[in-house]
């Protein structure tokens, strides 16, 4: 099969790899139709994850096909159309037990990582009774492949952990696409005012498209200055810190209000200063970590019933012998003006 590999050093491409086959009787074996490229991806190819093998399959999101299951699967059989999570639980360890999957003691953030991902024709999904998702046949395709990571994430990890509520204020730093899923998931919760923060003209048209209140062009360095301009110098109630890098979280310290909450969801490769001599008696909180995809049946009734628009985040379609320009694409993003990349199998 033709699958989208990292050799953990420069070099990323599509090559021939063996279909996955059965390695343990809680496996399922699925046809991808449809997988995508994820910011998380990138900090992958930038050596910014420790946990990364050498030589793994990239993607940890999709939609396919079940081909085989093994003899423990009873909740899927061929045939099924499924999501693929992004994340692997085992379903009885003491994690999985209270609903933390992201830390699931045999699983976690695997595919695409410490074990072959989705941008391939085939994928072998570990412990697929506790892993998969039952496809809707009423809702698209391309709107159901963003619930293998993004939504989820800017959701629980964004919404939920920065316990957004009616009435606050939220600042988003960074509007790429899980920034912008964070932002269309905490309308739910019909926040006051949204602050979108970008350097890319283009993300915060989208970002006022899909809701945001204000949107806050950083090109010069003033974002922090420009809100707390705005907000009489108190801040705001929730900071949702969606890049990923050192100057996103010393933007979140600035930002968060006495007793507001900062909820961190970009991916850090490099270590980021709290400075304590400043926030200690600023009463905030700080939450951080791995999405646990338990409210993905939520989001998928939240799509159902119209109050959610994933495919809004699509922004390019490719197939997967046409990789390597996906990448290209979603890398470049203010070259193509892209946000969320879309890559179908055209091979199997």
């Amino acid at each position: 099969m033709k699958a989208y590999v990292f050799d953990g050093k420069d070099s990323a491409k599509l090559e021939e790899r063996p279909i996955p086959t059965i390695e343990k009787q809680s496996d399922v074996i699925v046809r991808i139709e449809k997988t995508t490229i994820c910011g998380t991806d990138l900090h992958i190819l930038r050596n910014n994850v420790a946990t990364f093998k050498p030589g793994t399959i990239m993607g940890h999101e999709g939609v396919g096909i079940v081909e085989e299951c093994g003899e423990l699967v009873s909740k899927f059989k061929p045939g099924d159309r499924v999501i693929v999570s992004c994340i692997t639980s085992c379903g009885s360890c003491k994690m999985c037990q209270v609903s933390k999957f992201g830390q699931c003691l045999d699983g976690g953030w695997l595919l695409g990582n410490e074990i072959d991902g989705c941008q391939a024709e085939y994928v072998r999904v570990p412990y697929g009774d506790t892993s998969l998702h039952l496809v809707p046949d009423d809702i698209d395709t391309d709107s159901l492949v963003l619930l293998s990571d993004i939504f989820p994430t800017g959701y629980e990890v964004g919404v939920l952990d920065g316990q957004v509520q009616p009435g606050c204020s939220v600042a988003v730093i960074g509007c790429g696409p899980v920034g912008l899923a964070a932002l269309m998931t905490s309308k739910f919760f019909t926040p006051s005012e949204i602050y979108a923060i970008d350097n890319n003209p283009h993300r915060l048209q989208v970002a006022k498209e899909l809701g945001a209140t204000h949107a806050i062009d950083n090109s010069d360095g003033s974002a922090v200055q420009q809100i707390l301009d705005m907000t009489d110098d108190v801040g705001v109630d929730v900071v949702i810190e969606a890049i990923g890098i050192p100057a996103g979280w010393d933007m979140s310290q600035k930002l968060v209000c006495p007793g507001g909450n900062i909820a961190v969801l970009g991916v850090h490769g490099k270590s980021a200063t709290i400075n304590l001599e400043d926030m200690w008696k600023r009463n905030f909180t700080m939450t951080a970590g791995m999405v646990h995809t338990n409210t993905t049946p939520m989001l998928i009734k939240q799509i159902r019933a119209g109050y959610l628009e994933p495919q809004k985040l699509i922004s390019h379609q490719f197939n997967l012998t046409e990789s390597e320009e996906a990448y290209s694409t979603f890398i470049h993003a203010s070259d193509h003006k892209s946000l969320k990349v879309i890559i179908s199998n055209d091979c199997s």
